[in-house]
């Protein structure tokens, strides 16, 4: 069964690591039984009156697991290991669901939190009978973590920061290679050719695919035929 595990570190701006990593450090912790699929950062409104270190970015890891019976361990396990890692003075919060759980109106909560401050009761009250929980300080990382959980269940937004060994990928990577690791090339262009297996993509060593319609795809810009460039290239962390 597919489940979403998402935490909202909400950090500290001298913190060692983010969200991001937080949640992919997560993996060889996980329960016998237990395969992480990948991890999706989400950017959320960025504004005055709403706390945030640098970029207001939760992360959601995609799991599959082979039992119900699994559910509970993870939660033992992530609320763990987020008290354990969180910044001293962050606002941890934590939300897992099974994939079958996630409501529609947990999906329209990670959407107005692009858009508009969202609440801690408005949070609890998307999440329903789901399990979401704060470990620190004013615990506002419900928000974001619940937001996730509903943006990645929805398969319209976010990008993979990890995703079957992104990370370890060469660059440049031949389409052939990216099928297999069950990526999408995408073309951004009118009037090309899709690209060919036999294709070179040019990722400038950041190689981070966006959720489209529940898997992942890389968009591609066409540099000279039989070359394409990845787009979206960032110099944050991720």
């Amino acid at each position: 069964m597919k489940v979403y595990a998402a935490f909202d570190d909400t950090d500290v701006i001298d913190a060692e690591f983010g969200t991001g990593k937080l949640v992919r450090m997560l993996e060889p912790k996980l329960p016998d039984g237990a395969r992480m699929i990948g991890v999706v950062r989400h950017q959320l409104l960025v504004a005055d009156d709403i706390p945030y270190t640098s970029h207001n970015s939760p992360a959601c890891a995609i799991l599959e697991l082979e039992s119900l019976e699994l559910i509970q361990p993870l939660i033992e396990i992530a609320a763990s290991h987020l008290e354990s890692l969180a910044s001293p003075g962050s606002d941890p919060g934590l939300c897992i669901a099974g994939g079958a759980d996630v409501s529609q109106d947990l999906i329209e909560l990670g959407q107005q939190a692009g858009v508009r401050k969202v609440t801690q009761d408005e949070a609890r009250d998307a999440a329903g009978d789901i399990w979401l929980s704060g470990h620190g300080g004013t615990n506002d990382g419900i928000i974001g973590a619940a937001a996730a959980v509903g943006l990645t269940a929805h398969g319209w937004e976010g990008r993979f920061i990890e995703y079957g060994g992104l990370r370890e990928m060469p660059d440049p990577i031949s389409v052939a290679a990216l099928q297999a690791a069950d990526i999408l090339p995408m073309t951004l262009e009118r009037n090309v050719q899709p690209p060919a297996p036999g294709d070179m993509i040019a990722t400038q060593g950041w190689l981070r695919p966006r959720l489209c319609g529940g898997r992942a795809v890389l968009p591609l810009l066409q540099k000279q035929p039989g070359l394409w460039c990845s787009i979206g290239r960032s110099s944050e962390n991720g």
